[in-house]
């Protein structure tokens, strides 16, 4: 799949993204979402939006009814549309969880790109064979971006 058969639009709105990345968010979401779709029958918009826990709980609270924050968010588009669809993720979640994995922030977020970018495919996890299949796809692509295996045991 050619990078260029996507349409990315980020939009930064909480403050924190750029200095917690070692690049723009909005570079890192095109070379994150170019990895994705290689393989994939992958063309149409993607938005993502780079936001704080707050939008992101209202937003699992408005579409989930689930009132809790969450690291990242997937929407799909509905069938028919050009679109593939959105991604929201949460700074203040991202950040907490990089640090108490010991991960960089970029490397985390690269990781939830994939994962959110992944649902929007139609990839889930739901049960032990979807969760193998996302994983191992998962880490394909990030070890293609130089990024360690997310699901590997530390000590």
């Amino acid at each position: 799949m050619m990078a260029d058969a996507l349409d990315i639009d980020a939009i930064v709105e909480a403050e924190g993204w750029a200095a917690a990345l070692a690049e723009p968010p909005e570079a890192l979401a095109a070379r994150v979402l170019a990895e994705a779709a290689v393989g994939e029958d992958a063309a149409g918009a993607v938005a993502i939006l780079f936001a704080d826990d707050a939008a992101v709980r209202e937003l699992n609270r408005a579409w989930r009814k689930k009132d809790a924050t969450t690291n990242v968010l997937s929407f799909p588009a509905p069938e028919g549309f050009d679109a593939l669809g959105d991604i929201a993720l949460a700074l203040e979640t991202v950040l907490a969880e990089a640090a108490a994995q010991k991960k960089t922030p970029a490397d985390h977020t690269a990781h939830l790109l994939a994962h959110g970018f992944l649902h929007l495919l139609g990839y889930d996890h739901e049960d032990d064979a979807d969760a193998e299949l996302m994983e191992d796809r998962e880490r394909t692509i990030l070890a293609r971006l130089g990024i360690a295996d997310p699901y590997e045991q530390r000590p």
